[in-house]
């Protein structure tokens, strides 16, 4: 589907600079992403020619704020960004929806030195960041990391430990990486994060990523042994990555996934009703768009998605809107869009029948993209858990 009815819609009313730089992305979309997604797809090969694009067009400072140069766009922007990228080929928006991330991360609090070095570039197209938080022994739990930070002079910090499932791994040019808190006995979500350029000695890769769905992520293992950084790659204050996750990574890490998801729903949905439309009975000639059963189930399919579609708008809103309640639409947000997803792929294969359950068709992959929004931290499971912790006053992370 490019571009989609909803995604012209979709602009109605926003301001006018949204609506430029989402164009400049439906048309990289339909130029570079479209034609390279089945190769993505095909060979899990990260997919460059999309990103290098996106950079190129000036969209890799796309959440940095205006004031330190990028185009100051938040959340809501990146969940659209990534749906019109993920309706085409959802590695793609995974991997430039990460970097998007790391981006805004660096931008939270960053100092003039991490402006000059990070920021500047990651504005003019020249580097690509992304997020490393996860670890083996933790799962879903990516706020309580082992990876440890150890000072070992008044200017540089040492960084043992390793990292999994790492977007962009081996690609970017730096990665932020978390680790254990400055202090043994701080609260559970109490970390630190440090900026690692990918040029650092000690650093070292796993395999290549071999997923069942999302091939192009490049999620490889990170291990980090003896690995020296500059103290002035701290982000923050030591121990202070509390404030981080709930105002920056998870928000920003929620939105862009649900944006992903959410594009791999819309394609599914644009096939069948391009299937109900043209295909006809060979006896009678008539076409399966007249068929009573079909429409009611088109009907509550697009329903499906245009629900959960207004539910992650929202959230995105008001999150950006600096809203005290929006935590609460986040942390769904991203839980609604997995089910959205993963049903709305299952019903259109049903709907499209055999021709669509063969090896390699379009279905088939976006089945198996979609697959991976309930198991990706954080989990479906841990965010209606999180969701309701929220409702209920109670504190997000720990027992």
């Amino acid at each position: 589907m490019f571009p989609s009815d909803s995604t012209k819609k979709q602009k109605r009313g926003y301001p006018q600079e949204l609506g430029s730089i989402l164009e400049r992305v439906q048309e990289i979309t339909r130029d570079v992403v479209a034609p390279n997604a089945q190769s993505v797809d095909q060979n899990a090969s990260w997919p460059e020619a999309g990103i290098r694009a996106l950079q190129q067009a000036g969209l890799g400072g796309l959440t940095v704020p205006e004031m330190l140069g990028g185009l100051g766009q938040g959340s809501f922007a990146l969940t659209q960004v990534c749906e019109i990228l993920g309706q085409e080929c959802a590695s793609t928006a995974m991997c430039f929806g990460m970097h998007c991330v790391g981006s805004a991360v660096l931008s939270a609090k960053a100092t003039p030195d991490q402006h000059e070095r990070y920021l500047l570039p990651i504005i003019e197209g020249k580097h690509l960041t992304t997020l490393s938080l996860s670890e083996v022994g933790t799962g879903s739990h990516f706020y309580v990391p082992h990876t440890q930070l150890e000072a070992v002079s008044s200017d540089m910090y040492q960084v043992n430990g390793g990292k999994t499932f790492v977007t962009n791994g081996g690609y970017a040019d730096s990665y932020v990486i978390s680790t254990v808190a400055a202090d043994p006995d701080a609260p559970v979500g109490q970390f630190s994060c440090i900026v690692v350029s990918n040029d650092a000695k000690g650093l070292s890769w796993g395999e290549p990523w071999n997923g069942l769905g999302m091939r192009g992520n490049s999620s490889c293992a990170l291990e980090l042994d003896n690995v020296m950084v500059p103290r002035s790659d701290l982000l923050g204050e030591e121990g202070d990555q509390i404030w981080y996750v709930f105002q920056v990574v998870a928000p920003y890490f929620l939105m862009a996934m649900s944006g992903a998801y959410m594009g791999i729903a819309s394609a599914a949905l644009e096939i069948a009703r391009n299937h109900l439309i043209k295909r006809h009975y060979s006896d009678s000639g008539s076409s399966l768009a007249r068929v009573q059963v079909l429409q009611h189930r088109l009907g509550t399919l697009w329903a499906m998605l245009e629900r959960t579609r207004r539910l992650t708008y929202h959230a995105a809103a008001s999150f950006d809107a600096g809203d005290p309640d929006a935590l609460p639409a986040v942390f769904a947000t991203k839980a609604e869009v997995a089910e959205c997803a993963v049903n709305m792929v299952n019903e259109v294969m049903t709907l499209t029948g055999g021709m669509a359950y063969r090896q390699g068709s379009r279905l088939h992959q976006l089945l198996r993209d979609a697959r991976a929004a309930h198991v990706m931290a954080p989990t479906t499971d841990l965010l209606r858990i999180w969701t309701g912790r929220t409702l209920l006053g109670l504190p997000i992370l720990g027992d």
